[in-house]
């Protein structure tokens, strides 16, 4: 692969990247992990393991990246989100 294409296929990448946004999940202190790691699995289609370390990095760090995506995929699960009770948003 020549230097212009390595070039051109990075610039394709880092415009790609720049589309996505991700939804952000905080913690709370009225929710509970069974609640939370259901809600991940059902919302966000995360396997129970990764719903359930999610769960925990909220927990400890406050905050964690749940879904990253596009817009239009997002602005519907982080709905279901709230609706959930969760607080989350997109960034």
């Amino acid at each position: 692969m020549s230097t212009k294409e390595r070039l051109e296929e990075s610039l394709l990448v880092d415009e790609k990247e720049q589309d996505l946004n991700e939804i952000v999940l905080f913690n709370d202190d009225v929710n509970t992990f069974d609640h939370v790691i259901q809600t991940l699995i059902d919302v966000c289609e995360h396997s129970p393991e990764q719903a359930e370390q999610c769960s925990l990095i909220v927990h400890y760090n406050g905050k964690c990246t749940v879904k990253t995506g596009e817009i239009t995929d997002l602005k519907p699960r982080c709905t279901r989100l709230l609706q959930a009770g969760l607080s989350a948003e997109i960034l």
